[in-house]
């Protein structure tokens, strides 16, 4: 049986044979791209995703590159030139068309300005985009949520880098529609995330009518993603701790649930699967989640038992992730390779399984342990259907 990555990727989701599990490693630097496929002994960055055995490409807007570009600084530049970012360089922060602060020159992910916390001086206006309503920068923060205005979801440009990332790797890759920073995080990133959970607590309504705001948007951009004709949807909320959810039971279908069923009709409407990244443990939060539409759940943690994950949703949800990032800088190579064998054998058996770390890794895991992942990962992906 011979298939493209994006077929593999695609009868996984949908219980299908397929000749073997497909795989997705992704480093959270995109930076270190090119350093690391020369020590591989790679001819350049362009052949890494077939080193790693990847089969899902991430296509962004221009309003989501600052989340994964800010430290290339020409690819700032270009969109700054367009209206899409605002680059203080000589602070390391660049500021996205929500007016958010990300640190750049960091290794992972880190919002560090919340237009709506009212703790802005001056100086910061100055690298708003055009169109952000800098009044909000100084409110308290129900008059800020009720003047802050979204981004326009129908910018021109916004979608020409996703449209021409679906034309170039559909095949060779199922390219998936980035969702990352969808509702809730938006909100907490925008409000800062104590004043956010503390106005759910205390002054509701104000945060109803942020999400609401944040939703519309959402749904505007899932309208542009099954028009543009992609073949699965991504949401990303981080909803989870170590421990347990975030938020209670009673919040999430208060706060959360209804926005993500309204956000996620167009998908289901149009019968695309949905993808959901959200980080920790939400297992309380499945069966919800699989009502209004959930089929792919990443990225799988070990802090969620993987034998009970399998067992009591691996009928309604397919898993991606699982092999255990926060132990990859530590291990041996032989320890990688166990662990990553383990992993494949719980989540993989009878399929359902896209193999992969739990998160992204980060620029600690040494390469040794990298070429063990990775050829772990090629050793158990056939082997494991067949148990």
């Amino acid at each position: 049986m011979t298939m493209t990555k994006e077929e593999r990727v695609l009868r996984v989701i949908n219980r299908k044979e397929v000749d073997y599990l497909p795989s997705q490693i992704t480093f959270s630097d995109r930076m270190r791209d090119k350093p690391l496929s020369e020590a591989l002994g790679l001819a350049g960055a362009h052949e890494l995703d077939d080193y790693l055995e990847n089969h899902l490409y991430l296509a962004l807007s221009r309003h989501d590159k600052v989340l994964f570009y800010r430290n290339d600084r020409a690819e700032m530049d270009r969109l700054q030139a367009m209206g899409y970012c605002g680059p203080d360089w000589k602070n390391k922060i660049v500021y996205d068309a929500w007016g958010m602060g990300v640190k750049a020159g960091t290794d992972g992910f880190f919002a560090c300005f919340h237009p709506l916390q009212n703790q802005a001086g001056p100086e910061v206006a100055g690298f708003m985009v055009p169109g952000f309503n800098r009044d909000v920068l100084g409110q308290e923060i129900e008059d800020a949520v009720a003047n802050y205005t979204v981004p326009s979801p129908s910018q021109p440009g916004l979608y020409d880098d996703l449209a021409a990332d679906l034309k170039k790797h559909s095949g060779d890759f199922l390219v998936i529609p980035c969702g990352y920073f969808g509702i809730f995080e938006r909100a907490w990133g925008l409000m800062g995330f104590p004043e956010f959970m503390i106005n759910m607590a205390v002054n509701p309504r104000v945060v109803h009518d942020f999400l609401d705001k944040i939703t519309e948007y959402r749904l505007e951009y899932a309208k542009q993603v099954v028009k543009m004709g992609f073949k699965v949807a991504h949401h990303g909320d981080d909803l989870g701790t170590q421990n347990g959810a975030l938020i209670s039971k009673q919040m999430f279908r208060e706060f959360i649930l209804p926005r993500f069923k309204r956000a996620w009709q167009p998908y289901n409407d149009a019968g695309i699967p949905i993808i959901l990244h959200s980080c920790g443990n939400l297992i309380d939060f499945l069966p919800d989640l699989i009502d209004i539409g959930l089929r792919v759940l990443e990225p799988i943690q070990s802090c969620m038992d993987l034998k009970l994950l399998k067992r009591e949703f691996g009928k309604d949800l397919a898993f991606w992730g699982g092999i255990e990032t926060q132990k990859l800088p530590f291990l041996t190579p032989e320890q990688v390779r166990q662990m990553t064998r383990d992993t494949i054998r719980v989540l993989g058996k009878g399929g359902g399984y896209i193999i992969g770390p739990s998160q992204e890794v980060m620029n600690d895991v040494p390469l040794t342990n990298v070429i063990a992942l990775v050829e772990t990962i090629v050793e158990e992906r056939k082997r494991v259907l067949e148990l």
